[in-house]
């Protein structure tokens, strides 16, 4: 059989509804019927069947006594109780003077226990209900029972949480109750909710994130699983219609569900797909199995679904997703990070020229970032022969990191490269340097210092609240002492700084370096310098020597912040 596919969700539920009316029509044309059963003959319940047992003609049209010690010979209702597959009681109610019921009496009983701390029903004819069932009045199971002698109402599947000591222990059980009168008795049957194998399917269900459904389309009734309901928010006891399935559809998917539920109803099994459901607001994807349950003319006559919840997935594979994306992203922009701070080292911090060793010095340069992937940061150096015969000597750290430190690190050192060549002194320059980094709206600072070496090997110098020099002399290491050294770069505006002058003679090492060689988290940096000082004097006294040296001291190896060493020999 095919259905043609709907464009639409109402054409997909009238297509359900067309085909469920034509099903049950054929079923009422062709079903056998009993001998003696009229048109109208219907499937009833058990419970319901047996409540409506006709009178007794021996009785007079009346009805008759239901119970086995009033009717000897057993063929009365009492003789079938041993049938009904759970436990089960008939109940005479008592009343009082105004006519409520206040309990009942157990006329007859069956032999199947509910629960292994329970009696057999058999075995309590004759008590009082609330005698027999003391929590039965506390859990609300007798106010029930009451209400069924008074309405004439069946009670349908009331879950009693029934509770009571014996022995002095608690004893709980969870209870499906149904009951129904039987003239001016009450026939009661009750069963566990769940057995044992029921919560462990109910646990499985659980950890696989799977539940099922079952439509009986002839009788309506509709049965889901506790995995089922947890999956659409339902509660067990009001599942969903196959209708209102396709309502929580997602437009997007509704050929794929017509698809489905058509080869389903057309008797094809096993159908599976994948569809997406919006349920209070949140998009659900789950894989559906049907499973049609063929009646005797091949018709499917009932529908079982197996639903597995793929949500909790599909979310892992769109974080995961999400996840690689922004590192990849980030790995772009590392990368081209890289590129340009490569670009601009080579740039910046070139090697020194072979100009300096024609005016009897020998110069060694080493920069080391502190994060392995970068390749520049704030520190810089400048060592060179300016037009005037001097040779320019500078060191400077731009607070920060990344390339926004690269960015003011380039500013500072080519602004004091370009007052280098007005012939200015180390601390006019120093002082011009100072209120370019005052105006910068970031608002950062700066420690640099500048000198120049004359031809006299004279170096006069300017310090703005960096570490001092350290001068190899002999066997001896110490830093340059001056009592002008001045404020950050940045911390006051209009500041004057002013220059010192120290002589170097043929042999002497000078080593400028930034505070990343120095300082340690939780400790002075004296402590630092002094440190350095000792490896100094311990370090060859070539430039590049004694730098190798450095770098491989471990004490100065693992640097918590950018470092930068420049050492000048005198030949």
């Amino acid at each position: 059989m095919t259905f043609p596919l709907p464009d639409s969700v109402d054409a997909l539920k009238d297509m359900i509804g067309r085909e469920i009316t034509a099903l049950r029509a054929a079923v009422r044309r062709h079903a056998e019927r009993p001998l003696g059963a009229s048109a109208g003959y219907e499937l009833t319940s058990p419970v319901q069947s047996l409540s409506r047992l006709p009178a007794s003609p021996e009785a007079g049209g009346a009805a008759p006594c239901l119970c086995g010690v009033h009717e000897p010979g057993g063929s009365g209702f009492c003789s079938v109780l041993a049938a009904i597959p759970a436990s089960a009681l008939l109940l005479e109610p008592i009343q009082d003077d105004t006519g409520a019921v206040r309990d009942f009496r157990i006329v007859a009983g069956n032999r199947v226990r509910s629960a292994d701390w329970l009696e057999a029903p058999d075995q309590q004819v004759g008590q009082r209900f609330l005698e027999a069932r003391p929590g039965a009045a506390s859990s609300g199971l007798l106010a029930a029972l009451a209400d069924v002698v008074d309405t004439g109402k069946p009670l349908d599947g009331l879950v009693v949480d029934y509770t009571e000591q014996r022995l002095g222990r608690i004893h709980r059980a969870p209870l499906l109750y149904s009951a129904a009168r039987c003239g001016v008795q009450v026939l009661a049957t009750w069963q566990p909710v769940q057995t044992q194998a029921e919560l462990l399917t109910i646990d499985a269900q659980f950890l696989a994130s799977m539940g099922w459904g079952h439509w009986d389309l002839l009788s309506g009734k509709i049965t889901w699983s506790e995995g089922l309901s947890r999956i659409f928010h339902a509660d067990v006891r009001m599942p969903w219609t196959l209708e209102q399935l396709c309502d929580a559809l997602l437009p997007d998917d509704l050929t794929a569900l017509a698809e489905f539920l058509s080869s389903v109803l057309a008797g094809e099994e096993p159908a599976w797909t994948r569809i997406r459901f919006l349920v209070l607001g949140e998009l659900r994807t789950l894989d559906l199995l049907g499973r049609p349950v063929t009646g005797t003319d091949g018709r499917a006559w009932a529908v079982n679904l197996v639903a597995r919840d793929l949500t909790p997935q599909i979310r892992s594979r769109r974080r995961l997703a999400e996840t690689e994306r922004e590192s990849d992203r980030l790995r772009r922009q590392s990368e081209a990070e890289r590129r340009v701070a490569d670009a601009l080292r080579e740039a910046l911090l070139p090697t020194h020229s072979e100009a300096l060793a024609a005016v009897g010095l020998t110069v060694a340069a080493s920069y080391r970032p502190a994060e392995p992937d970068a390749a520049v940061g704030g520190d810089w150096y400048k060592c060179r022969l300016l037009p005037d015969g001097r040779v320019l000597v500078a060191i400077g750290d731009a607070s920060g990191h990344g390339l926004d430190a690269v960015a003011r690190m380039a500013q500072q050192r080519h602004a004091m490269a370009g007052l280098a060549q007005t012939g200015a002194s180390a601390g006019e320059i120093t002082t011009w340097l100072n209120e370019l980094v005052c105006s910068d709206p970031a608002g950062q600072t700066a420690t640099v210092v500048v000198g120049h070496l004359d031809e006299e090997k004279v170096l006069h110098w300017a310090d703005a609240g960096h570490p001092a020099p350290l001068l190899l002399r002999g066997g001896g290491v110490e830093p340059l002492t001056t009592d002008r050294r001045g404020p950050l770069l940045g911390a006051l505006p209009g500041y004057a700084y002013e220059t010192a002058s120290t002589r170097l003679r043929p042999g002497d090492l000078l080593v400028l370096y930034t505070d990343g060689m120095v300082e340690r988290r939780g400790e002075d940096v004296t402590v630092g310098i002094e440190r350095l000082a000792r490896a100094v004097a311990a370090a060859p006294r070539d430039p590049q020597g004694l730098i190798d040296s450095l770098l491989a001291d471990p004490e100065f190896a693992g640097h918590e912040d950018d470092a930068c060493v420049l050492a000048i020999r005198v030949d």
